[in-house]
């Protein structure tokens, strides 16, 4: 999965009152298992296997590979109180990015709902 860079995003890119609210649904619920480090609940909501990696296949291995060093108590808090940002890529995917410090973390709409998809360097 490509991240796109902090300055890429579409110019005037606008999520549809539809879309916004499915999100802010799904972040609710992604951010209340940030608040209890949740790690289940999040790898619940999880794309795997992660970023396509083969070692990062399942919940165990992500709670185990990502989880626990991605998700620390600082970018738990960051994630909690950021502004999403919307964002449609090359591929039409609708994501919405939330930058901590050096990360973005991606989240993007699935034929199954929202799922937490990657992160990325914030360059």
């Amino acid at each position: 999965m490509n991240v796109p860079p902090a300055g890429a995003q579409a110019k005037g890119a606008v999520a549809s009152p539809a879309l916004q609210k499915e999100f802010d649904g799904f972040i609710e619920k992604f951010r209340a298992a940030l608040r209890t480090n949740d790690s289940a609940a999040v790898a619940g909501m999880t794309r795997l296997p992660f970023m396509n990696h083969s070692e990062i296949r399942d919940a165990a291995q992500f709670r185990a590979k990502t989880y626990r060093t991605s998700f620390t108590a600082k970018n738990r808090a960051c994630i909690q109180r950021g502004k999403a940002v919307y964002d449609r890529d090359q591929e039409k995917n609708d994501n919405y990015l939330v930058f901590c410090g050096e990360l973005i973390f991606v989240f993007t709409k699935t034929p199954a709902g929202f799922l937490f998809t990657g992160i990325g360097v914030n360059d």
